[in-house]
């Protein structure tokens, strides 16, 4: 696996001290309230495990798979629900949890199928963003990382299902990904 990554660009080390860092300011930002964590998977688990480590409020966390991609490495805009919620969100303050923040088409999509479900917040925390690749605004709360137009994988981020569990982000050579 490590032969077909580039380079590193963000160490576990780095990962890891935002991670903390977004912790503190998350538990800061909900003083006094519980969450509900969705995760959005698969990408995200990773990253959403040693976040809610790090966060000192009262939580409960959930997961959705959606999906926009298929084997591309662009999103084709068709967003497909795969797994819903099995929490009810009404009423509770929602934090969504992305591995990464592309064209902004699938998040988009998901906090408007969130908000119609009545809740009392909902913010968004990605690890990664490239907002050279937005095709439509969305607001992020919590950002660990703003990256170049690169495709990237590792903690958390594949391609085609593998580098998952690489402890870093690296930049996958294209050669890899433009086969075919």
């Amino acid at each position: 696996m490590l032969k077909d990554v580039e380079r590193i660009l963000i160490t576990s080390e780095e990962i890891g001290a935002r991670v903390r860092e977004l912790g503190q300011q998350i538990t800061n930002d909900y003083a006094g309230q519980e969450i509900l964590m969705i995760g959005v998977l698969r990408g995200a688990v990773i990253f959403m495990a040693d976040l809610a480590r790090s966060i000192k409020r009262p939580m409960d966390i959930d997961f959705m798979a959606i999906t926009s991609y298929g084997l591309s490495t662009n999103s084709s805009g068709v967003v497909r629900i795969i797994k819903d919620l099995d929490e009810v969100v009404e009423g509770r303050h929602i934090l969504i949890i992305e591995d990464i923040i592309d064209s902004g088409l699938t998040l988009n999509y998901l906090v408007d199928n969130i908000k119609s479900r009545k809740p009392a917040s909902v913010r968004i925390c990605t690890l990664l963003s490239k907002p050279d690749r937005r095709k439509v605004n969305v607001t992020v709360d919590y950002n660990g990382f703003i990256i170049p137009d690169h495709f990237v994988v590792g903690y958390g981020l594949d391609y085609a299902g593998k580098y998952r569990n690489l402890p870093f982000i690296g930049v996958l050579k294209p050669e890899i990904y433009q086969k075919g």
